[in-house]
């Protein structure tokens, strides 16, 4: 037994078959079980699943037919639909071999079987059932994984006018089909939108795939969007599907869409036009089905302009368009974000419960948060990792009460990191979070920028 694995359900009414092929498999596999009354089937897989099923076609009811070996192959894949079965008969042929594979057979074996044959077609049959529950698993993985993940969106939270707008388009549009664009200042959630509208589409049970458009170079646009085949390119060392077959059945989400280039907007509009895609070094096209969300944090102005983003990609990206406020735009939205924050960094990292005083409310519904939602959602985490106290003060957050504009702001300070945020924040503001045109107004990177946002909290 030591070493052997597998467990194989052999389903013959001719005993001395059954005994000799369990005498044979024994050697090989860990679990061999044999059956001489197909009508056990139903009853030995409710309690058992077997990684291959060996069944007879042809019963002491119907000598020749194979029909009993096709309905109980058929009740077999009704009862576990990833059964893997190879079919077993004395009078086979190629007719019926051909309809065994397209009723669900994994494979076809003449009796009386060679004994290399027969372990070399189970063999090939047990590294199939393995990679189908590889398959499971993953989907598995993948659908617990989707379920957290928006798990963390169920709501989004806001009660003010402006985002009651915003949750009405959401109801009204998810429904459809329609392209969708999301626009919205850094850290407003422009993803948590995109999330909602899959959840509540009718491809919810299918994967959201989102990509970053604006971490992705010009070089690798096309391999990763589209996919390559093996020997595409010095590095391509195995076929790879791109992102849109990845989501296909699914949701797309394009985050900062804006940053593409005009060279990158075209070929983006192909695919959305032909709704196929070719991988790299192919020149077979295969089709695509995907819903379409696509977000930025260009201004409408901007991206109407033709110098700047091609206006017919603008058209087919923009069915609908979200328009998401920035959180200095919706301020009666603060006190709840703020409350819904504390609580769930107080459950995350095993704190007390803790209050935030008026004056601490009052402060923070005044402050100007450049960073908008995801600035305070990392402020609130940072206060309660800190605090020790049950209620959170006004002195507790390092925020002017009455905290000005960015364009009005000066340096109080020659601490280098006092004077770093300063200008962030007034790069940031001035290109209308724009993060790309403010990295190059800083003359740093994105990443770099992303870096620095992140150690001051913004």
């Amino acid at each position: 037994m030591a070493g052997k694995t597998g467990k194989l359900l052999i389903i013959d009414d001719d005993e001395d078959v059954l005994y000799s092929a369990r005498l044979l498999l024994k050697q090989h596999y860990a679990i061999v079980r044999i059956e001489k009354d197909p009508a056990q089937i139903p009853a030995i897989l409710k309690d058992e699943t077997y990684d291959v099923i060996l069944l007879d076609m042809n019963f002491s009811g119907d000598a020749t037919s194979g029909t009993e070996g096709f309905t109980w192959l058929k009740k077999i894949l009704e009862i576990d639909p990833s059964a893997v079965v190879v079919l077993i008969t004395a009078y086979g042929n190629i007719e019926m071999a051909v309809k065994a594979i397209k009723e669900g057979a994994t494979d076809f074996v003449l009796k009386p079987w060679q004994n290399e044959k027969l372990l070399a077609t189970i063999s090939s049959s047990m590294k199939l059932s393995e990679s189908k529950q590889e398959i499971e698993e993953l989907l598995s993985k993948q659908k617990q994984l989707t379920s957290d993940l928006d798990s963390q969106f169920q709501e989004i939270i806001g009660r003010s006018e402006k985002m009651m707008r915003v949750f009405d388009t959401i109801r009204k549009v998810a429904a459809t089909d329609a392209n969708v664009l999301i626009v919205g200042e850094n850290g407003t959630g422009k993803e948590l939108v995109a999330r909602a509208i899959h959840r509540q589409s009718k491809r919810h049970d299918n994967i959201f795939l989102g990509v970053d458009m604006g971490a992705l170079s010009e070089s690798l646009f096309e391999s990763e969007l589209f996919g390559y085949i093996k020997g595409a390119f010095t590095d391509a060392k195995e076929d790879k599907a791109g992102r849109f077959e990845v989501a296909s059945g699914g949701t797309l989400f394009l985050d900062e869409i804006g940053n593409l280039t005009r060279n990158l907007q075209m070929k983006l509009l192909t695919v959305l036009q032909n709704r196929q895609v070719t991988r790299l070094g192919s020149n077979v096209p295969k089709p695509i089905d995907i819903r379409l969300i696509s977000a930025t944090n260009l201004p409408m102005d901007e991206l109407k302009s033709e110098s700047r983003f091609r206006q017919d990609l603008l058209y087919r990206i923009n069915t609908v368009e979200v328009q998401l406020p920035s959180l200095r735009e919706r301020a009666e939205d603060i006190p709840i974000l703020a409350d819904h924050f504390l609580g769930t960094y107080c459950r995350k990292y095993a704190k007390l419960p803790k209050r935030i005083s008026p004056e601490a409310m009052n402060k923070l519904t005044r402050y100007h948060w450049p960073g908008n939602v995801r600035e305070l959602q990392h402020t609130m985490e940072r206060l309660v990792i800190m605090s020790d106290s049950d209620t959170l003060e006004a002195d507790s957050f390092s925020l002017s009460p009455d905290e000005p504009r960015p364009e009005s702001m000066s340096l109080n300070s020659y601490q280098l990191d006092e004077a770093e945020k300063l200008l962030i924040i007034k790069a940031v503001s001035k290109h209308d979070g724009n993060l790309t045109k403010a990295a190059k107004e800083l003359g740093i990177t994105r990443a770099a920028l992303y870096r620095r946002l992140e150690k001051h909290g913004l």
